[in-house]
């Protein structure tokens, strides 16, 4: 499994992977272009969207309609170091969910695949050449 980067210009990076093209670039404040998002936006925006893509596949599989659903991710940061403490994700619901499939969908969305790895990372290794 591959992903290839390239720099097209300024602060922008690119990665290909698996058919898509995936642009990133810093906000101008920090010498980029601004013209697409960062790469902690898309790390924050996958853990979302994982999470999300969960419950929709458990909304789907009991045909509970998904059309007012709305994901609101949150997140706390350590002052001095930056780093985040706490990602907070609250789910509104519609008045018609049903209550009995409340706590099963919460139990969906835990099998994000991407907080899964957050959990228990991957080794890093940087080589050159």
């Amino acid at each position: 499994m591959d992903l290839t980067v390239t720099f097209p210009g300024n602060q922008q990076v690119r990665a290909e992977y698996n058919g898509f093209i995936i642009n990133t670039d810093q906000p101008e404040e920090d010498g980029g272009d601004g013209s697409a998002p960062s790469p902690f936006d898309l790390f924050l925006a996958s853990i979302a969207t994982c999470s999300a893509t969960y419950l929709l596949r458990f909304c789907q599989s009991r045909d509970i309609a998904t059309d007012d659903i709305r994901f609101i991710q949150k997140m706390e940061s350590n002052e001095e170091t930056g780093k985040l403490e706490k990602i907070r994700i609250i789910v509104d619901l519609p008045g018609d969910f049903p209550e009995k499939y409340k706590k099963a969908a919460v139990n969906s969305m835990e099998l994000c695949t991407v907080k899964k790895n957050l959990i228990d990372p991957p080794e890093f290794e940087f080589k050159i050449g």
